[in-house]
C-alpha cells in the first residue's frame, strides 16, 4: 500500500520504472484525444469541478487512462471526497502513476501522471482515508471507465 511518503520519495528521488512506454507526438496526441481530452492530459488543464463523467459516478468497474489504456485505479479504492472530481485511495499498481512535484497556480502540489503515456490525470494529496491517507484528485476527461470484466484497452 502506498502512503504520503512513498509519493515524496517518487517524486523527489525517482519514480518506479513502468511496465511499458508509450511516446506519441504532440500531432499525434491530438488526433487521438479529443479537444478536452488533449487540453487535460498534454496541457495539463484541469475540468471544471462536479461537471465532470465521474464525480458522481460509483459503478462498480475500472479506471482506465483514455491515453494509452492502461488500468490505473479500480471502483473499490474510489469514494465521495467532496472536492468536485473523482477521487481514489490508491493506484491498482504501484508503478502506473509518476509523481512530480507542481508549483502551478501559486500553490505546492504533486501532480499524478500516467507512467506509461505521461498523461496529466491530476493530483495527490494527503488527506485521504485511512489507511492509506491519499486522495488521488483527477479528471474525468484522462479516465475512461470500463467494466470490471473488461480486459484493457490498447
Amino acid at each position: 500500500m502506498l502512503r504520503w511518503i512513498d509519493v515524496l520519495k517518487f517524486a523527489k528521488y525517482s519514480n518506479p520504472e513502468p511496465p511499458r512506454r508509450l511516446e506519441l507526438s504532440e500531432d499525434q496526441w491530438q488526433a487521438r484525444l479529443s479537444f478536452a481530452q488533449f487540453r487535460v492530459m498534454r496541457q495539463k488543464a484541469t475540468e471544471p469541478p462536479y461537471r465532470n463523467a465521474y464525480c458522481r459516478s460509483y459503478e462498480p468497474g475500472v479506471y482506465a487512462c483514455r491515453g494509452c489504456g492502461t488500468l490505473l485505479f479500480d471502483s473499490s479504492t474510489k469514494y465521495h471526497a467532496m472536492s468536485g472530481w473523482p477521487s481514489f485511495t490508491q493506484p491498482v499498481a504501484r508503478n502506473l502513476i509518476r509523481y512530480a512535484f507542481d508549483e502551478s497556480h501559486h500553490m505546492q502540489r504533486i501532480e499524478a501522471l500516467c507512467n506509461i503515456c505521461q498523461a496529466h490525470l491530476g493530483h495527490v494529496f494527503p488527506d485521504g482515508p485511512e489507511p492509506s491517507g491519499l486522495r488521488y484528485c483527477l479528471n474525468s476527461e484522462s479516465l475512461e471507465r470500463l467494466p470490471a470484466a473488461e480486459p484493457p484497452l490498447e
